[in-house]
């Protein structure tokens, strides 16, 4: 069920990416290959960390689409790492929107699977989820 929205003749394309606690809301617009997260260029909100943005970057890559597209994120909740990680996502489920073909490609390198994982409850009669308080025998 792709989400397209049409506005004054320009076409977006809408998805949604999550990862732990973060949850992105991403467009694809057509453009010259700018990104805006939250409304601040990706190197002041994520920081001038590299790795982040490489990895934001992943799916448009792999399809050979860096300089077509716009993309604009808003993200909230989590960290850093689980924002970009659901961004990636995000992008990823609008390129498939664009194009069926790109799928297959986005499926192989791994970049349409949401990550499950996320922080574990804290247990009762424990100091975190797992950790124990310390024993003592005396």
């Amino acid at each position: 069920m792709p989400r397209t929205v049409k506005q004054d003749k320009n076409i977006q394309f809408i998805a949604t990416g999550r990862r732990k606690t973060a949850i992105a809301r991403v467009f694809l617009r057509p453009g010259k290959g700018k990104f805006l997260i939250n409304g601040k260029e990706p190197s002041l909100h994520l920081g001038n960390v590299s790795m982040y943005l490489n990895l934001i970057k992943k799916p448009l890559v792999a399809t050979q689409t860096e300089e077509k597209y716009d993309v604009i994120a808003k993200v909230h909740g989590g960290g850093l790492s689980g924002q970009a990680d659901a961004i990636r996502l995000g992008i990823a489920r609008a390129l498939v929107n664009v194009n069926q073909a790109n799928k297959a490609t986005l499926k192989s390198d791994g970049l349409l699977t949401r990550d499950p994982r996320s922080k574990e409850r804290k247990k009762y009669g424990r100091k975190k989820a797992r950790k124990r308080f310390q024993f003592s025998k005396r």
